[in-house]
C-alpha cells in the first residue's frame, strides 16, 4: 500500500493530501529513510512522523488491504 494512503487509513494523519505533503517536505521516514508518497508500506516497516512539537513513531503490524473499515490499533504499534 502507499506512504499516503496508509497514513490516512492508519488516522495517523487525517487527509491523504496532508500525508502526501509531510511526505514531500520529508517530515516522514520509512526504516530510517525519508519516505516518498509513492513508497510501498509493508508489514514490519518502522515509520517515524515528525509533527512541529512531537515525532511518533510506529511498527506496521498489518497492511489493512484485507480489513474492511479497520481500526488504528488493528494497522500498527506504537512504539513511543
Amino acid at each position: 500500500m502507499r506512504l499516503d494512503k496508509f497514513l490516512k487509513i492508519s488516522r495517523l494523519i487525517k487527509r491523504r493530501t496532508l500525508a502526501k505533503e509531510a511526505c514531500d517536505n520529508g517530515k516522514v521516514t520509512i526504516n530510517e529513510k525519508l519516505g516518498k508518497a509513492s513508497d510501498k508500506v509493508e508489514v514490519g516497516d518502522i515509520l517515524s512522523i515528525n509533527f512541529a512539537n512531537r515525532e511518533i513513531k510506529v511498527k506496521v503490524i498489518s497492511s489493512g488491504l484485507d480489513l474492511v473499515n479497520p481500526k488504528p490499533e488493528d494497522l500498527y504499534e506504537r512504539l513511543n
